[in-house]
């Protein structure tokens, strides 16, 4: 199972600081997006999904900095 994603076109070795940024990124998102999902009675329920999707696009477009994955 060790580097399977090097079976993966387009995905290449990634190094420690690079994953340590990653998941960073990642564990900051997981914070944020359980602050939006208990936001106190009363708040939009609209905004805060726009909030999340919008979390998750970020975090996406972060760690895809990152990887800098090869296109096609």
């Amino acid at each position: 199972m060790e580097n399977e994603h090097r079976k993966i076109d387009g995905y290449r070795e990634l190094t420690k600081a690079e994953i340590n940024a990653m998941n960073d990124i990642k564990g900051k998102v997981d914070g944020l997006r359980w602050t939006f999902q208990n936001l106190p009675e009363g708040a939009d329920g609209r905004c805060a999904a726009l909030a999340i999707t919008k979390l998750e696009e970020c975090s996406m477009w972060g760690v895809r900095a990152i990887a800098k994955p090869q296109s096609g």
